[in-house]
């Protein structure tokens, strides 16, 4: 009997589209914005993926250990698995019938994997950010294989799979004994106060233990300050290319910024802001905003990938949801990337996550690249 942990973190990235950049202790500010729980069905994802990926003999030997209702147990029923319910009395809102559970906290995080450490599964998965590495990590450090199932709005931790199914996938090679080795990765996690104050710190929290494989994603790369010139190029191309009466949204990132600052605009470093006919209409937008400016609208969006893991949607940018990507359209994306950063993915393609398959297929293929001033490449998505 092969046995796999799994802990969904249940509010993991409902910040995100509703733009306050994580969830850490403001799971009812989100709900209260009108924010929908996405981890389950990430993780639900990534479970579907794993089934299809089994054989019928080895699918029949495999057990879920979860906590109860939506931290793992109801998901992986409902995904057909023959689950055992940890039981965890004393804890506010979780009910051990197995039934739903309403109230979660990073408490609940750390004593389902302790208890998931002590029962020895063979791989543990969890779905949620960077913050939930931290809480796995806090319980078993490098003493259990783990996965992390992408579903937070903070992802830099080189602990998670490039996609949910990308998770399930990975899973059943371990359990197929197709993936020979482990490695350490590090939990990172950065202060979200400082974060939505529109500044970056990142901690090292300790290491994991992963399986040894392709399918994770790289540790997010920082900017160079030699840099600066060659965002700024890349800025003033984009603005001069800019047409009276569109709409144009701006993403987050070091990339896009000089774009705000050359027009004399305020800016959200870890926000969304909105631009028409050069002038600023709306600042720090979240998903429902930016969906209802841009409705029936012609409108752009001006991204760049995160350096390193080459990440266009999915990881900090959650505002841009599939229904806004669907809405503005594949060719209304325009990527700005210094040649440094392009180089720093050493020839892996562009990654999207954005939540639904659907989307991130219509994203894939390739597209063009501002590299500076009236320079342009193509480069491939995945």
């Amino acid at each position: 009997m092969i046995r796999i942990g799994l802990i969904i973190n249940p509010v993991a990235g409902m910040g995100g589209r509703v733009g306050l950049k994580g969830t850490d202790g403001l799971a009812e500010k989100a709900r209260a914005l009108g924010a929908l729980p996405l981890a389950p069905g990430k993780a639900a994802r990534a479970l579907r993926a794993l089934s299809e990926r089994l054989d019928k003999n080895r699918g029949e030997s495999i057990r879920i250990l979860a906590p109860p209702g939506e931290m793992g147990g109801a998901v992986a029923r409902d995904c057909g698995f023959d689950v055992e319910v940890l039981e965890m009395p004393g804890k506010s809102g979780v009910n051990t019938s197995g039934t739903d559970l309403i109230v979660t906290d990073a408490s609940d995080t750390r004593e389902a994997a302790k208890h998931l450490k002590e029962m020895k599964v063979d791989l543990l998965l969890f779905a949620g950010g960077d913050g939930t590495a931290r809480d796995v990590c806090a319980a078993v450090g490098e003493n259990l294989t783990v996965m992390g199932i992408p579903a937070g709005v903070k992802i830099h931790s080189p602990v998670f799979a490039r996609t949910p199914e990308t998770a399930g996938e990975l899973a059943a090679e371990v359990i197929a004994g197709k993936v020979r080795g482990h490695c350490q990765q590090e939990v990172l996690d950065i202060d979200e106060g400082a974060y939505r104050s529109g500044r970056v710190q990142t901690r090292l929290y300790g290491y994991l233990r992963l399986p040894r494989t392709a399918g994770i994603q790289s540790r997010k790369a920082g900017t160079p300050v030699s840099e600066a010139s060659a965002q700024n190029l890349i800025a003033l191309d984009y603005i001069d290319a800019m047409e009276d009466g569109v709409i144009y949204l701006i993403g987050p990132g070091s990339t896009t910024r000089p774009v705000m600052a050359n027009l004399g605009l305020d800016h959200t470093l870890l926000g969304v802001d909105v631009i028409q006919d050069k002038a600023l209409i709306s600042s720090d937008a979240s998903e429902r905003e930016l969906l209802d400016i841009t409705r029936g609208r012609e409108a752009r969006i001006f991204i760049t990938p995160i350096g390193g893991q080459g990440y266009l949607f999915g990881r900090g940018n959650h505002q841009f949801s599939p229904e806004l990507i669907q809405q503005v359209g594949k060719g209304n994306i325009r990527v700005g990337a210094t040649l440094e950063k392009i180089g720093s993915l050493r020839g892996q393609p562009f990654l999207v996550d954005t939540g639904d398959p659907d989307t991130d297929r219509m994203l894939a293929g390739y597209t063009r690249v501002i590299t500076g001033y009236r320079q342009e490449m193509m480069y491939p998505i995945l």
